[in-house]
């Protein structure tokens, strides 16, 4: 894996961090295969029963699409005559693997939120299931200033955290929303003091990798149905859910601990 993406595994906890703080953390082609690659391989492994994507420096999370490196690939594309290159194929082959990934792996996924989060950065934050915001942080949907449109999920997330007409507003007009309003938006989960983000994130993220990695798998399942289907429909899947997570170990432990009065020590399955 890529420096520019750090990946460690630790007690249940994988930490993925993206690692080019000198760049504002933007996603060049080396960042973006590299953090694929990472978050793809915490969704396949076992061992990791929660997530916890941050990234280096004070100043950004991630600003989103290298522009630099985007230039020239559009130049490279002119002049070679192809509509759509390198360029824009960057959404399929990196920023829907991505967020597939992020979203659809059962187990929660915590994102450590440490500045900027723009365009990919602000719906990779989006993907994840809680978000932990240092309180100098910031969030911008920024494609409509580069006369793009919405891509990395948020066209389906921020507006199912905002509501469609607060989402049309913030993707026309993009604009600095600060982490006071984010979490009055609900975009932010919980605001901290910067020098105390990675600790807190972290925290958050061994709490639920400590925790019933089966019934959080479910719960994100659950929640994403529910969000597109009737409510006939979301009974069924609630039934069929609970009786996934009722038959799990952990389950039987969190039981037996309840009547014997301990705190349950979960296996993660």
């Amino acid at each position: 894996m890529a420096d520019t993406v750090l990946y460690e595994v630790s007690d249940g906890l994988a930490t993925i961090t993206l690692n080019r703080p000198e760049a504002m953390n933007a996603l060049n082609i080396e960042t973006k295969v590299a953090l694929r690659e990472a978050v793809q391989s915490a969704a396949a492994d076992d061992a990791v029963r929660a997530v916890l994507l941050t990234a280096s420096g004070d100043r950004a999370f991630c600003v989103g699409q290298d522009l630099k490196e985007h230039i020239g690939l559009l130049a490279a594309d002119r002049e070679a005559g192809e509509g759509e290159g390198q360029t824009m194929s960057t959404v399929r082959e990196h920023y829907n693997p991505i967020v597939r990934a992020l979203a659809g792996m059962a187990k929660p996924v915590v994102a450590g939120v440490n500045g900027v989060a723009a365009g990919a950065g602000f719906g990779f934050a989006l993907a994840a299931d809680y978000r932990v915001v240092a309180d100098t942080a910031a969030f911008n949907t920024s494609f409509a200033g580069v006369a793009l449109t919405a891509d990395s999920g948020i066209s389906w997330t921020l507006p199912r955290v905002v509501g469609p007409g607060r989402a049309a507003d913030l993707l026309l007009f993009p604009r600095s929303i600060k982490a006071q309003e984010a979490y009055e938006l609900g975009i932010a989960n919980r605001v901290v003091p910067s020098e105390s983000l990675r600790g807190e994130a972290e925290t958050v993220a061994r709490a639920l990798a400590e925790g019933p990695t089966v019934a959080y798998g479910a719960i994100k399942e659950a929640v994403a149905y529910g969000l597109s289907h009737s409510l006939t429909e979301t009974l069924e899947k609630e039934d069929e859910l609970q009786t996934r997570a009722g038959s799990s170990e952990d389950h039987a432990i969190a039981v037996q601990a309840f009547v014997n009065k301990e705190k349950p020590k979960y296996l993660g399955r």
